[in-house]
């Protein structure tokens, strides 16, 4: 597709999970989002765009909907907004806009997929921050800026504990990855506590792996012998493939410091261009395995994202 295209229209709504308005403009505000709209906040959703193509191929199938109906802020043409990578930018005279998700969750559903029983959205939309402010109105021209590729990994934390997500016990484990992700360098945008249930670390591991393209996401807890620790088979099930190599590592450097590091079931792999490791439930483990594995992670990482060949210590034969 054209790295430029065109804003068609502009919509806001005054409550979230209602259709928008189309309206002759509107305006941006950096780290915030668009003056009067429900949406807007110091959040990774300020903005939302959907592209005409996709509006019009709905249209196609009978169902004759306004521009706004699917919760759209900007609606845009030449670009098919879903292929382009989170971090892309977009620049609209003054404004400048970066794409933090692609889809999102529909719990409620929105008042076209009550009307219709579909809504494409989720499936199609895409989301951003707004970085820098100003009016945006229809006809103007809007371009793509291609994320940088030095820019700083990104990363989430999940912190499993039935305790914890009760309220019944401090996490001291997750803050302490963001802190210690923040001081290495990356840019930590999501950090969670869950109570110890598989499908709802299953549901936001392929969230933030496929909707954020997080870069890593590093889980707390869950990975012993407890009837309630499946921290592991959350990660293995949503998985394409393995990293053993990580989890053996770290397993074998934790054993240096207590024999107890041999009855961890932490596993570690890859879905698309996410690598999600499982780390100990408490925080001096923590504190400890990540000392010990963010500096060859770096690497790791690069390979993973394309941005650097294979390890070069491997052995040409002549």
């Amino acid at each position: 597709m054209s790295s430029k295209g065109k804003v068609i229209a502009v919509c806001t709504s005054e409550k979230k999970g209602t259709a928008k308005t189309e309206v002759p403009f509107i305006t941006l505000v950096p780290d915030l989002g668009i003056e009067g709209d429900a949406h807007a906040g110091r959040w990774h959703r300020q903005v939302s765009l959907l592209g005409l193509e996709k509006i019009e191929a709905f249209r196609e199938k009978g169902a004759d909907v306004a521009f706004g109906a699917f919760g759209e802020n900007i609606i845009t043409e030449g670009f098919d907004l879903r292929t382009l990578p989170v971090g892309t930018r977009f620049r609209i005279g003054t404004v400048l806009l970066e794409m933090t998700q692609i889809g999102k969750e529909c719990h409620s559903h929105c008042a076209i997929f009550h009307q219709v029983g579909d809504c494409i959205m989720p499936r199609e939309g895409v989301f951003a921050v707004v970085l820098e402010g100003g009016r945006v109105k229809a006809g103007d021209e809007i371009s793509t800026i291609a994320p940088d590729p030095e820019r700083p990994f990104t990363a989430a934390w999940i912190t499993l504990s039935d305790k914890g997500a009760a309220g019944e016990r401090e996490d001291k484990s997750g803050p302490l990855i963001g802190e210690m992700l923040k001081e290495a360098g990356y840019q930590v945008i999501e950090g969670l506590l869950l109570p110890d249930e598989p499908q709802k670390l299953k549901t936001q591991l392929i969230r933030l792996a496929d909707q954020r393209q997080v870069n890593v996401i590093f889980t707390t807890g869950g990975t012993g012998f407890s009837l309630r620790d499946q921290t592991p088979e959350a990660t293995i099930a949503v998985c394409d493939r393995m990293a053993p190599g990580i989890s053996e590592a770290v397993r074998a450097y934790s054993m240096t410091k207590t024999p107890s590091a041999m009855l961890s079931r932490a596993a570690a792999g890859i879905r698309k261009q996410t690598l999600i490791v499982n780390l100990p439930g408490s925080p001096k483990a923590v504190r400890e395995c990540l000392e010990f594995l963010l500096p060859p992670l770096d690497h790791g990482l690069k390979i993973l994202l394309g941005r650097d060949g294979e390890c070069a210590s491997r052995r040409t034969d002549s």
